[in-house]
């Protein structure tokens, strides 16, 4: 038992970690992002191109889907022409026709979102990350992010943060796991730059403010205001739409020197068009930029403790620079330093009703051995069914140690009555074992069988019942053969040298 036991401590360390199983919404969102200045009747277009081939390749599986682009009226989403949501809304499983590469039909959502991933991963010019309805929006109000993983790199210079995003980025597509890589897109818009020269307008003899005032008025320049009634509208000056239609027709717009003569702005002045800043976002007065990711095939725990190893090597921040994790992984850390209180406090409540109950340490301490090695079987059966630790899990944990506990003291009770009843230990516990072994097993039956249907459903919200499921069964299972096996042995050799029992 006590190897067991070890063996499960090694086991559990290797099972990985996440926050909960992901849940099959029966819904899949992809997150498409295009190449920054992209028209919104172009990306109209390319929405509905990428949904009817969806509709063609998947026609027994997908029931609607429908584009969003853009942000809406009321700021309720941020988002831009450049990015768009694709909502598909999946048929019932039993009507799925779709097979993998094997010709098996497909039976879960994630096998059908790596079908469709491969689908529309030739279509050029966008990043494509699928997620689901409600995942989305809960990874958006942890993190601002749509991916499981977002990586926030803090900084003030905005070609740094650029830079550094791509070696994050190169790093990140090294660790095994990584799907739906992207940054944040930052940068790439086209913006009109206008730089005056200095020597040409002294050499000309035209008022540097002359020339500003006719550039601020491509967009409109306010000279005053417009009152009706006691309401003061601005009034603003703009130039005919033929002189800023493009940069050549900005550079010929005349303007009059000192001396009367009338020349184009290109010899005032250099116009051209750079790629500049989209959005520049800032949390708590700095400014950073977002690396996201999805993790597919893996833990997310191993996957963070992997890439951040990777990233602490092979990426060198300036001073003044700094990372965060965020998206689900934030959530797992914060789950994972409650369960540190939640789960001590629960056994040392177990403790403590134990001894009130016995009066006795020995015997609590018999009752309570019962809890670390029903953990056996709920490590093992995880790690049979290639479950990592979840929240699901910890729970089914706890359960685990309420009923193993029951199934110790339907047996320590008995013995303590036949020890006052005059028996010899070795009598007391062999009695006992045969007496009490029908209510150990109903004990352990009730509490396992009922969560079969749990441990096998696949249906939706499966995920999220299955580890619990699985711990229960495996730990009530090892739970009932310590009880009957171990318990009356170390009671035996505990009885030889403990005081009388109390009556």
């Amino acid at each position: 038992a006590a190897c067991l036991l070890l063996l499960a401590g090694l086991i559990a360390l290797s099972l990985g970690s996440e926050f909960v199983p992901r849940l099959s919404e029966g819904a899949v969102v992809i997150g498409l992002i295009r190449m920054p200045g992209t028209s919104l009747e172009e990306s109209t277009h390319l929405n509905t191109q990428m949904e009817r081939l969806l509709r063609q390749r998947f026609p027994d599986e997908i029931e609607h889907v429908w584009s969003r682009a853009g942000a809406p009226e009321v700021a309720t989403d941020a988002g831009s022409v450049e990015e768009t949501d694709m909502f598909i809304t999946l048929k019932p499983r039993e009507r799925w026709t779709a097979t993998n590469k094997d010709g098996k039909p497909l039976t879960t959502q994630d096998e059908l979102v790596a079908q469709m991933e491969k689908t529309v991963e030739d279509i050029p010019g966008q990043i494509a990350a699928f997620t689901q309805p409600i995942e989305q929006r809960i990874n958006e109000m942890i993190s601002g992010s749509r991916a499981d993983i977002a990586l926030k790199l803090y900084g003030e210079d905005f070609e740094t943060l650029v830079a550094k995003a791509r070696e994050l980025e190169k790093v990140l597509r090294g660790v095994d796991g990584c799907a739906d890589l992207a940054h944040k897109q930052i940068a790439g818009l086209p913006i009109l730059r206008v730089r005056l020269k200095q020597d040409q307008i002294a050499r000309y003899g035209v008022p540097a403010q002359a020339v500003l005032d006719l550039i601020e008025s491509l967009g409109g320049k306010v000279v005053g205001n417009i009152i009706e009634g006691q309401l003061p509208f601005p009034f603003l000056v703009r130039l005919p739409e033929a002189s800023r239609q493009s940069p050549e027709s900005i550079r010929a717009i005349p303007v009059s020197t000192a001396s009367g003569e009338r020349i184009p702005l290109s010899r005032l002045a250099d116009v051209e068009v750079k790629p500049g800043p989209k959005i520049i976002f800032r949390e708590q007065s700095k400014r950073y930029l977002t690396v996201q990711c999805n993790v597919r095939g893996r833990d997310m725990g191993g996957f963070v403790a992997e890439a951040r190893q990777k990233i602490d090597e092979q990426v060198k921040l300036p001073d003044g620079y700094h990372l965060e994790w965020g998206g689900q992984f934030e959530n797992m850390e914060r789950a994972q330093k409650r369960l540190m209180i939640v789960v001590p406090a629960a056994l040392m409540m177990i403790v403590v009703l134990l001894f009130l109950t016995y009066r006795n340490v020995v015997d609590t301490m018999f009752v309570f051995a019962s809890v670390p090695f029903a953990c056996i079987g709920g490590v093992l059966t995880l790690w049979a069914r290639a479950m990592p630790i979840s929240v699901s899990a910890a729970v089914g944990f706890i359960t685990l140690s309420g009923v193993s506990v029951l199934n110790g003291m339907i047996l320590v009770s008995f013995l303590r009555n036949l020890l006052n009843e005059g028996l010899s230990p070795w009598e007391a516990v062999e009695k006992s074992c045969r007496t009490c072994l029908r209510t150990v097993l109903m004990t352990a039956l009730v509490a396992s069988v009922g969560f079969i249907p749990m441990a096998t459903s696949s249906g939706m919200g499966a995920e999220v019942q299955r580890p619990l499921a699985t711990v229960v069964i495996g730990g009530v299972f090892t739970s009932t053969l310590f009880t009957l096996f171990v318990l009356p042995v170390l009671y035996l050799f505990g009885r030889s040298s403990a005081p009388a029992v109390p009556h």
